[in-house]
């Protein structure tokens, strides 16, 4: 899946536009390097938000295309 499908999907980020201009600007880093929006995420891999003033980090636990709003963190899994 793609990255910014899955960050729209496990509603870390809002929106997949939103999502794809975070990955443009360098905001997103998977494994500590700047991702493209069309990067194939993998479980296991680390995601890092850099928007807003604390970084966000989480760790891909699963990979679903559709899930409810009650189930979309059961996809991942927060660091820091």
């Amino acid at each position: 899946m793609r990255l910014d499908k899955y960050l729209k999907v496990t509603r870390l980020i809002k929106r997949r536009t939103i999502a794809n201009e975070a990955c443009d600007a360098g905001k997103v880093l998977i494994n500590d390097k700047p991702a493209r929006a069309s990067y194939d995420v993998k479980v296991g891999d680390i995601i890092t938000i850099c928007m807003g003033q604390k970084p966000l980090t989480a760790k891909i636990t699963a990979i679903s295309e559709h899930v409810t709003k009650e189930n979309a963190s059961d996809n991942y899994q927060i660091i820091e």
